[in-house]
């Protein structure tokens, strides 16, 4: 299986890549770089990629799941509710693609602001 690391200034994620042709297309475009933003307790980045919406896309993510928001050509990974999740479910602003799974603890992005670099590299 492969891997990847995501690094943001405050926090790191092993990240165990799936089968699917969107973790293939980030994979193949590594390294990325950006600058986080947060909503909620939800990181998300730009990417220069332009993927399409796979036919499994959601909205509702489990912690620890990667993922990438064909509508923001973005990388988001959920680690609690967003402003617009129902209870505690962990709910992106729009469907988007599961790429990856993080390997580690995901709560440690509770300490990534808005504005840190970031960093995605194979492992």
């Amino acid at each position: 299986m492969r891997k990847i690391t995501i690094r943001f200034d405050s926090a790191e994620l092993e990240v165990e890549l799936l089968d699917t042709p969107t973790a293939e297309a980030v994979y193949n475009a590594l390294p990325l770089e950006g600058s986080a933003n947060t909503w909620g307790e939800e990181v998300y980045f730009s990417t220069p990629l332009s993927l399409d919406e796979e036919p499994d896309a959601r909205e509702v993510v489990e912690p620890g799941e990667i993922a990438y928001w064909p509508a923001g050509t973005a990388i988001a990974i959920g680690f609690g509710p967003t402003p617009i999740s129902k209870g505690n479910e962990i709910r992106l602003a729009a469907p988007c693609n599961i790429w990856g799974r993080a390997l580690g603890d995901v709560k440690q992005l509770a300490a990534v602001r808005s504005g840190e670099r970031v960093r995605v590299e194979r492992a």
